[in-house]
């Protein structure tokens, strides 16, 4: 993730200081329960539920300054401030029953405390709700005015107030942001549905691989059967999977339109000309964002295809197959304890300077993760900093591959962005947007991947980790690009009143595989039914964010490598700089513009050098 320092100061001595062995607690033994300490948010239940009354009942105060935000510049700064101050706390409620909640989903305790977090936000949202309509009425110059002569509202709240102005021709009356709140949980629907569909209604095939395993093929048991060693294994998996897929394709067509409608429903009602640009709108995107990005992938196609053939002349195919993605390109048997992970994405994060070093070995020494998989444990991955005034909390279901080793040292990138940000800004400016987020936690993994590659010591070692790399490029880059394409092309087929179809999607993203994937590239057209197992796509135009940030992250963490103090300094400013700004502002100050063709060129180019690489070892 991202934390870089911009003193040289320590010796070589103090940072290996820094790397002392993982405490005890966080050892590899089985441990019985969840191995963070929440004492840190509460020291009990009985004081949870204490804070959660008092910020319940604190909450019709806001009402108090309903009509009065006009009054003057001292009252608009205490209206802000209390509300600041109840969200701050309803946050940090709402982090302890989540991660109370996922450190075992079986009891329904936590569950039970989760929902009354979420009705506190419910209730929370309710009463000030008229907040931005009625700041609005106040109007830009006046707003000015008071900005310039309070100072809380100018180190705390100029940005927010400046991006209400900013869409003030795209909020409602009262009645009409209270209209489209309602309206949000059926528009939530499609995705419900469709995700219903792939749970529990598909009646999922089951297969017998060549060992003589029986598998049911769920979208879980196809994603962990999707590389199999075998070929024909391989082929069994992705035909019959998607074969099952494809019988739903009507009702998925269905869904997914209802969610394409949806998105224009809300942006028409916004007033925004198209449903991209309502969905850019929040974190102030421009527009040439999405629409370079894509161009550029397109442009840097040869060099995916490229590797398409190395893949096929690594696992010593005679022709490649849609099916023969997965597999990894060379297998390596190594193992790493939680002590050496800690280490190793110590020592990977060196050249982010002491100051990084300092600080990513206190937090990692501390009882801030919950690492090791368990059961009833929520699975997956996640860092949480809801609670601004303790520290971030880490969930992590930890492999003893490389695997867990790229999850520990992404999810610490995040941690450390936190920290950063919230050290830098007060707490209403420290939150930064998924837009810069994810570029944190990806230079984490480059740095990680040039750190390995520099120490490896065999031939078969490195190529395993250009391997990694190369794929991090092809699932991360290209294949978010491509999923960004369809649902650009979904939705202008839509807006240009198209009628859309399963059958439709299905042919739309079918000529998307074949022109991302090359003209060697085999497939059954079955596989197209890929679209509509994709989640991600009921949470329109989120994805493209994967791909812009890897751009990014590739080009700071090269940045590093190559330079010096001045080069950490200038990353260090993107995470320092939290939500204080408009996340292509902030990269722009870093010499960063994301709607020119230059970062995703870079991309493409370091693409290029991996295979490069990896071809040179090959001979």
């Amino acid at each position: 993730m991202t934390e870089l320092t911009r003193r040289q100061a320590l010796s070589a001595a103090a940072l290996a200081g820094l790397a002392a062995a993982v405490p005890a607690w966080a050892q590899d033994v089985a441990a019985t329960g969840a191995a963070w300490d929440l004492t840190d948010l509460y020291p009990s239940d009985a004081a949870w539920d204490e804070a959660r009354k008092a910020v319940l009942a604190a909450i019709p105060g806001v009402a108090k300054f309903k009509g009065r935000l006009g009054e003057s510049a001292d009252v608009l700064a205490q209206a802000l401030v209390l509300q600041s101050d109840l969200g701050r706390t309803i946050a940090r409620v709402y982090t302890y029953a989540s991660l109370k909640g996922d450190e075992d989903v079986r009891v329904s305790a936590y569950q039970e405390k989760q929902a009354q977090a979420v009705d506190l936000y419910t209730a929370f949202g309710e009463a000030t709700a008229w907040f931005s309509p009625e700041l609005l009425t106040i109007g830009q110059a006046k707003l000015d005015g008071f900005i310039a002569t309070n100072a809380t509202l100018k180190s705390r709240f100029d940005h927010s107030l400046a991006n209400a102005i900013r869409q003030a021709a795209h909020t409602l009356s009262p009645e009409g942001e209270s209209i489209l709140a309602s309206a949000s949980a059926p528009l939530q629907a499609p995705g419900d549905i469709s995700g219903q569909l792939r749970s529990s209604d598909i009646p999922w095939p089951t297969i017998t691989l060549s060992t003589g395993k029986e598998v049911r093929l769920d979208s879980q048991g196809y994603t962990l059967n999707r590389d199999a060693p075998n070929r024909e294994d391989r082929k069994a998996v992705f035909d019959a999977f998607w074969t099952a897929h494809g019988k739903f394709q009507n009702s998925f067509g269905a869904t997914y339109n209802a969610q394409v409608k949806g998105d224009i429903f809300y942006a028409k009602a916004r007033k925004y000309p198209t449903a991209l640009a309502a969905a850019l709108s929040g974190a102030n995107i421009p527009e040439p964002v999405y629409r370079t990005l894509v161009a550029e992938a397109n442009k840097g196609l040869p060099q995916l295809h490229r590797y398409f053939d190395l893949r096929r002349r690594m696992l010593k195919l005679p022709d490649i197959h849609y099916y023969d993605i997965y597999p990894p390109l060379v297998s390596l048997d190594r193992t790493f304890t939680l002590d050496q992970m800690r280490t190793t994405t110590l020592e990977a994060a060196q050249p982010l300077g002491p100051d990084y070093q300092a600080r990513i070995a206190k937090a990692t020494a501390a009882k801030w993760m919950d690492p090791r998989p368990r059961p009833g444990k929520r699975p997956g991955a996640y860092m949480n900093p809801g609670a601004f005034d303790v520290h971030p909390y880490l969930l992590l279901n930890l492999s003893d591959k490389y695997d867990g080793m790229t999850t520990y040292a992404h999810e610490w990138g995040h941690a450390l962005h936190s920290l950063l940000a919230n050290s830098a800004q007060p707490y209403d400016k420290a939150d930064y947007p998924i837009f810069l987020a994810e570029i944190a936690s990806t230079a984490n993994e480059q740095l990680l991947v040039a750190h390995m590659l520099k120490n490896a010591k065999t031939k078969e070692e490195k190529l395993y980790y250009l391997g990694q790399q190369m794929e991090n490029f092809r699932g991360t880059f290209y294949r978010q690009t491509m999923f960004a394409e369809f649902e650009l092309k979904a939705h202008d087929l839509a807006e240009a009143g198209e009628g859309l179809s399963g059958e439709k999607f299905t042919s739309v993203y079918f000529d998307l595989l074949k022109r991302y994937h090359g003209p060697a590239m085999g497939f059954d057209p079955a596989y197209a039914n890929e679209w509509a197992f994709i989640p991600h796509f009921y949470n329109s135009f989120y994805v493209y964010q994967y791909a812009t940030c890897i751009a990014a992250a590739t080009y700071f963490a090269q940045q590093i490598l190559k330079g010096g103090a001045k080069e950490r300094d200038n990353y260090l400013s993107v995470l320092k700089a939290g939500g204080s700004d408009y996340p292509v502002d902030i990269l722009k100050r870093a010499g960063l513009d994301m709607a020119s063709p230059a970062p995703y060129q870079a991309l493409v180019a370091a693409f290029k050098d991996t295979l490069d690489q990896a071809e040179a070892l090959l001979g």
